[in-house]
């Protein structure tokens, strides 16, 4: 039934299925991995002081990313169309839970993660180039704009792109963690630098502030979800990407950061900036540390091709319910894009990354999204019990233990933040409600039209 539904609603708008299970996976893949890995483990480090630490806050990133992408491979199965979070809690809690995602992924979630991106090419780039203060913003303005125009040609200009970084990306990741593995001590790291000094104290706050910030690097795992409504086969093929996605990203993760701490120490790694660059100079010279900065470059801009790609459908399948400025859900008649979708996000895009910074940044992203994931995640569980007859081509294994965990960990993950940045916590929460009244106003439009 899903299949037939979501078949009927394409030829009905004109969404091109274009994205076979290859291209699904690249887009999971692509659109994780960006700046996180190279920026994030800094801040790791300054919080957790032991590699021990470090791995399982890192191996506890992936297996929330894994149960969530479990998770949303059973939604995604059962409804697939275009706008993946937005139409599954829609289902789940009603239309108004809904909107407040859809809203909350234009006005921080989505656009933000995009900025965020953004501000992390126009600081790499300025290694490279000189550049300056002016010339770093005005890099990233141009690299939301011109990811922004040309997923105005379409999906099929968007995944081609997405596959050539993707496949670039993790070429260079790869060589670079082979060569930090080669030159550096990795056998040493488990046997006499795994754990801290005996009788040291454990403490919770500073592994949930870690948690934030390597959740930030896996940020991105959910957004093949939005494209549904152009995958082929998305039954089969959207809960195979999901799954594929998950593991293979904390299986890179983990082995870079092994990476890192065989060549470089823990205090090391708080005190730079620029960890990747750090460790593979150590490992092999200058020439090959100048090398990183381009690695660099070249996964922000995928990442960020991903992102600019895929969040637009969000806003269009809320347009066609009638939930949003109708605009946004028109497709261009020959490209099939919602090109007045990808327009206003590219520029709000712009917006924020020219007033925000990279910090501040990923955690109002983090702390925002993790509230709408949790609930999401529960959907699970609510709709198993709301609607037991629908049509399943896959279902979470586990049940309901995963998604539970899950529910749970985004839970604590936005009390945590709450506790250690209230400030970012409240904008983000502010940025939602906002999207209230506007729920209320579109739904008194939609009753006159």
């Amino acid at each position: 039934m899903g299949a037939e539904v979501s078949t009927v609603e394409n030829n009905r708008t004109g969404l091109v299925r274009e994205l076979g299970l290859a291209d699904a996976t690249s887009l999971v893949v692509g659109s994780i991995i960006g700046s996180g890995i190279f920026l994030v483990p800094q801040a790791v480090a300054q919080q957790l002081p032991s590699f021990g630490a470090v791995l399982l806050v890192w191996a506890a990133g992936g297996a929330l990313t894994l149960f969530g992408a479990l998770s949303l491979a059973e939604l995604g199965a059962a409804y697939p169309r275009a706008g993946g979070l937005y139409v599954y809690l829609s289902h789940a809690y009603g239309r108004p839970a809904g909107f407040l995602y859809g809203w909350g992924l234009l006005a921080m979630i989505h656009s933000g993660s995009i900025a965020t991106l953004a501000v992390a090419f126009g600081l790499y780039l300025g290694r490279l180039l000189p550049l300056g203060p002016g010339g770093e913003k005005a890099a990233s303005l141009a690299s939301v704009l011109l990811l922004t125009g040309i997923n105005c040609l379409g999906v099929r200009a968007g995944k081609r792109v997405q596959n050539f970084f993707t496949a670039v990306k993790l070429g260079g990741v790869g060589l670079m963690t082979a060569v930090l593995l080669w030159r550096g001590r990795p056998v040493e790291l488990f046997s006499e630098r795994l754990w801290p000094a005996e009788g040291a104290r454990w403490e919770w706050l500073p592994f949930g502030v870690a948690l934030v910030g390597v959740l930030w690097a896996y940020e991105g795992w959910h957004v093949v979800s939005f494209t549904a409504g152009e995958v082929r086969e998305p039954a089969r093929n959207l809960p195979r990407s999901l799954l594929y996605g998950a593991l293979i990203i904390a299986g890179i993760y983990l082995v870079v950061n092994v990476a890192y701490y065989s060549v470089l120490s823990g205090a090391e790694i708080a005190a730079s900036e620029t960890v990747a660059a750090a460790a593979t100079t150590r490992a092999a010279g200058a020439a090959a540390g100048g090398l990183i900065s381009l690695l660099i470059l070249v996964s922000i801009f995928g990442a960020m091709n991903g992102m600019i790609l895929t969040g637009p459908r969000v806003y269009y399948a809320m347009a066609r319910d009638g939930l949003f400025f109708k605009g946004l859900g028109r497709l261009h008649p020959r490209w099939h894009a919602p090109v007045m979708a990808l327009a206003v996000q590219g520029v709000w895009a712009a917006a924020l990354a020219m007033v925000g910074t990279f910090r501040g940044l990923f955690t109002s992203v983090v702390f925002t999204a993790w509230i709408f994931y949790g609930a999401t995640v529960a959907g699970v569980v609510v709709l198993r019990r709301r609607e037991p007859a629908l049509e399943r081509p896959f279902r979470v294994p586990g049940y309901p233990w995963l998604s539970l965990l899950f529910t749970l960990a985004a839970l604590g993950l936005t009390v945590s933040t709450i506790v250690s940045g209230p400030g970012n916590a409240l904008r983000g929460i502010g940025l939602i409600l906002l999207g209230v009244p506007l729920y209320w106003l579109f739904r008194r439009r939609e009753g006159r039209a």
